[in-house]
């Protein structure tokens, strides 16, 4: 049995979801939620992720809003039971775990966003809830499943660069935007980097509290670079890439010769914490024109400011080319903002990197 009626018919602008959770109060108060927005539509739930797939099947969503933890096939198997049969866009949405290896482990497989339930729904954030869960649906809605599932099949780990000694770089930091389709990306792009890259590398990923620490631990594994989750008082060094820790930003102090990270949670009116505008804005305050910043997927116009700040300082920007976004949403607004200097596909990006240096 299920909780779905017949498929309706399609319209135009309408995103369709199909809402998984093993809980039915959950399942209405999702429903309730996402119809709140003229734009969304609910065209079925189900309370496992076996009975989803045979719904996914019957009712061709265009987004899937799915639970982690569930009987018969968790959310886990269902992100990668999905992918394998059709790539659909599924955004998790699921109480923290605490080791958070139940969320990263829903992105490797595919999954394009995930976002932290409150473990009671009737409390005071429901409305904040209520409008990040629709913006990622409706984000979700435009992710080019191609590009998740191209980059769930790149089984061989991915090899360092060899990068002979340079005499001079135009930048002494290289900073990284991102959002959706985020994780996905930097598992490609920072294995690529050799250890003896000439400058830091500092990251902002749009991520929920509690798994940038774990997600850093994973890219270490993977990279030459040193790669770890920014702590207050770090010294900024070549060969090492520091990921702004989810719930603060990552901003900049330069103490004599050295070049120190600051982590605050102000600014409080960013619609991100961390943002990647507070980061932008601040390399470009202390390291002036010597900043190269990459914005790559993710739905919003987080950089667009920032990128801007950089620019007037003399610094360069890169944005990923549509093609390879999963949602070309941030790279857009820098690039429509006529604020990107060079454009790269994921593919590319490394070369274009070396290239502006």
């Amino acid at each position: 049995m299920t909780d779905s009626q017949a498929a309706p018919l399609r319209v135009a602008g309408i995103v369709r979801v199909l809402v998984v959770d093993d809980s039915a109060y959950v399942r209405k108060m999702m429903t309730q939620m996402l119809t709140r927005s003229p734009f969304v539509e609910v065209v079925g739930t189900s309370r496992d992720g076996r009975e989803a797939l045979d719904m996914a099947a019957e009712l061709g969503p265009d987004v899937i809003t799915c639970d982690l933890n569930m009987p018969e096939m968790d959310g886990v198997g269902f992100v990668r039971a999905q992918m394998a049969r059709h790539p659909v866009p599924i955004v998790i949405i699921s109480v923290a775990n605490p080791s958070g290896e139940q969320v990263l482990a829903a992105l490797e497989a595919g999954a394009v966003d995930f976002l932290q339930k409150p473990t009671a729904l009737a409390t005071d954030r429901l409305l904040d809830v209520a409008d990040e869960l629709v913006a990622k649906v409706k984000a979700a809605a435009g992710a080019q499943m191609w590009r998740v599932a191209e980059a769930k099949a790149q089984g061989a780990p991915v090899k360092a660069r060899p990068l002979g000694p340079l005499a001079n770089t135009r930048a002494d930091i290289l900073l990284i935007g991102i959002s959706t389709g985020g994780p996905q990306a930097l598992k490609l792009l920072i294995p690529q980097f050799p250890a003896n890259f000439p400058i830091p590398v500092a990251m902002v990923l749009h991520m929920p509290v509690g798994y940038t620490e774990l997600y850093a631990s994973k890219l270490n594994e993977m990279s030459q670079l040193q790669v770890k989750e920014a702590a207050a008082g770090d010294v900024l060094t070549a060969g090492h890439a520091y990921l702004a820790p989810a719930g603060r930003h990552l901003s900049f102090r330069k103490m004599g010769a050295r070049v120190h990270a600051h982590l605050d949670v102000r600014p409080l009116d960013t619609p991100h914490r961390p943002a990647v505008d507070v980061m932008f804005q601040s390399a470009a305050d202390v390291f002036g024109g010597r900043v190269l910043g990459v914005v790559m997927t993710g739905m919003g116009s987080d950089g667009r400011e920032g990128s801007a700040w950089i620019k007037a300082r003399g610094g360069q920007i890169i944005t990923e080319a549509e093609q390879s976004c999963v949602v070309y949403g941030m790279p857009r607004s820098v690039v429509e903002a006529g604020l990107s200097d060079k454009t790269a596909t994921l593919e590319t990006m490394f070369d274009v990197i070396l290239d502006c240096l």
